[in-house]
């Protein structure tokens, strides 16, 4: 494997953004971990982190190098501080750099990523989770796959939650009024009600959350509507909390998933 540490300009953040980035690499080791390499096609996971985080934590906090080192799988891991995937009121328009600009970039920089919908993937845990899904709802033709790990996929609902994190001012900020997130792009059982009623092709779905997360409940919400919407998925819990011994097992279980044969 190689791996990158890079910083890029976004002309949409108008500033410098840091990720690192995970390319398989052909290595044959007489110590250590051999690893499989491609030059074509590629399948890419664009792997999104928690608040806290950054472009440097999954590689921190997780062996997920050493977990795709056989897969032949991109890892691209972006940091977007604070910013909740969203366009936010003051005009950073996080959004549209990882929806949009992002997969531009890496597509630019590294020519051997894929650009086919069934062999790209978007992840995260926590913020991320919440931004991963809210990539495969609203750019289905882009995602095969996405999947949440304990993430904040039922906001709108749970405004009580948001507001144990931080203050008012801080979630109007990056959202607007609070009491216009229901209904709203930035609402994922929103989105998830338009996906289903376009008729489009919807994305391969995996949630999961631990058993002691407080974050649970608005998972199996999001459970009960993608059942309500006859759309395939999958959702799993176990022993844990919301925190780095559940994402660092859980993320292995992600990975198992993915339809990387395809």
């Amino acid at each position: 494997m190689a791996f990158l540490q890079a910083n890029i300009y976004s002309n949409v953040l108008e500033m410098e953004v840091s990720m690192n980035v995970i390319l398989p690499q052909k290595t044959e080791k007489k110590i250590g971990s051999a690893t499989k390499g491609n030059s074509t096609d590629v399948p890419v996971m664009y792997l999104l982190h928690g608040m806290g985080g950054n472009h440097s934590v999954w590689e921190r906090r997780t062996s997920i190098e050493r977990y795709v080192s056989d897969l032949g799988l991109a890892v691209i891991m972006p940091s977007t501080d604070l910013g909740w995937y969203t366009d936010t009121t003051y005009e950073m328009n996080y959004w549209t750099f990882i929806s949009e600009e992002l997969p531009a970039i890496c597509q630019e920089l590294f020519p051997q990523i894929t650009t086919k919908r069934e062999k790209t993937f978007a992840v995260g845990l926590s913020m991320g989770g919440y931004g991963a899904l809210k990539l495969g709802l609203t750019k289905p033709e882009n995602f095969g796959a996405v999947a949440s790990l304990s993430g904040a996929v039922n906001l709108a609902d749970r405004i009580e939650d948001l507001l144990a994190v931080k203050g008012r001012k801080f979630w109007e900020g990056i959202f607007g009024p609070l009491e216009k997130v229901q209904g709203s792009i930035n609402d994922p059982m929103f989105l998830l009600d338009q996906l289903a009623a376009s008729g489009k092709k919807v994305p391969n779905i995996f949630l999961c959350c631990g058993e002691e997360d407080l974050l649970l409940h608005g998972n199996k919400k999001m459970a009960e509507a993608l059942t309500a919407h006859n759309i395939e998925y999958t959702f799993e819990t176990g022993p844990g909390n919301h925190d780095w011994i559940f994402w660092d097992a859980w993320i292995q279980r992600v990975l198992e998933w993915l339809p990387l044969g395809k």
